[in-house]
């Protein structure tokens, strides 16, 4: 794999070394291959490792195929893919409710299956979606990217916020819900707010709308990724999200009410500010007929 890009305008002077290690975020192991084999070029030309570079600098990055041994998975159907964002190295599409992210088996087919077949290689899950929430998902479309992403998620400099149709009128305007999230110990599917032994989760939730029925469109925030977060710490709070059949399984409405609306992220190497939005047809109409 090979790949060229040029050191955009606002990224300050640096060495090569602290480029690749801050900037880019390439993991330890990898930047090693990178230095002892001279696989690092910057305007054509080999450099050591603290040599600095600058804005408008070509960078070439080379990996040989046991830096990043090849991964097959089985292909899925292309046409079931909503992209919203592809370039070089990533693709944001808008996944329906009713898929899986991806498989837990590997013959199992989700939305990487049909992500890597509609982008012709095989592609890696930056983050998931419960199945029943529908949405954007970023996917990394090689292996030098994905870390880097994960980086990103981590530092929680990728911002998600979801829209969600939810019972009750909330108390305030804007809440923040920092309950501790853990297992349910009696139920494998669940997850409960467990104060003593979970792990820290954070939601902000602001109310968007009020309706006549009793339900409320609010807006979530994510400044964790707990599996489940937006639907226990909301479902603990007196406001179970309409069609959960998890967490409210008396609800009648036909799909759960969540979707992942809006994905901001600086891109990692072109240091552009990226956003997107995306709807759902179900959840609109769901949303005319419930709220």
């Amino acid at each position: 794999m090979k790949f060229t890009f040029t050191i955009p305008d606002s990224l300050p002077e640096m060495t090569v070394k602290l480029f690749l290690e801050e900037q880019l975020l390439i993991p330890r192991k990898i930047r090693h291959f990178l230095r002892v084999k001279k696989h690092i070029l910057i305007n054509k030309k080999e450099v050591h490792w603290h040599q600095t570079i600058k804005a408008g600098d070509e960078c070439q990055l080379i990996f040989d195929e046991e830096d990043y041994p090849a991964k097959e998975i089985t292909s899925g159907d292309a046409k079931l893919v909503n992209e919203v964002y592809q370039d070089q190295h990533l693709i944001i599409v808008n996944k329906p409710e009713g898929m899986k992210t991806h498989g837990n088996q590997p013959d199992e087919i989700a939305l990487l299956n049909h992500v890597s077949a509609y982008v012709g290689q095989t592609c890696y899950v930056v983050h998931r979606l419960d199945m029943e929430t529908s949405g954007l998902v970023l996917f990394a479309k090689n292996p030098f990217i994905l870390p880097i992403l994960n980086r990103l998620l981590e530092k929680k400099e990728i911002s998600r916020e979801y829209c969600a149709l939810v019972e009750g009128k909330t108390e305030a305007k804007e809440l923040i819900f920092r309950d501790k999230i853990g297992r349910n110990r009696h139920d494998r599917r669940k997850r409960v707010v467990d104060q003593k032994n979970g792990q820290y989760a954070e939601t902000q939730v602001t109310r968007l709308k009020q309706f006549q029925n009793k339900t409320s469109l609010v807006r979530c925030r994510l400044k964790t990724g707990r599996t489940h977060q937006i639907r226990v710490h909301l479902s603990h709070h007196g406001h179970p999200i309409l069609g959960d059949p998890l967490y409210n399984p008396h609800s009648k409405t036909k799909r759960l009410m969540l979707h992942a609306f809006k994905l901001s992220f600086v891109h990692p190497l072109t240091l552009n500010k990226l956003s997107f939005t995306a709807l759902s047809d179900t959840f609109e109409r769901e949303l005319k007929q419930n709220g």
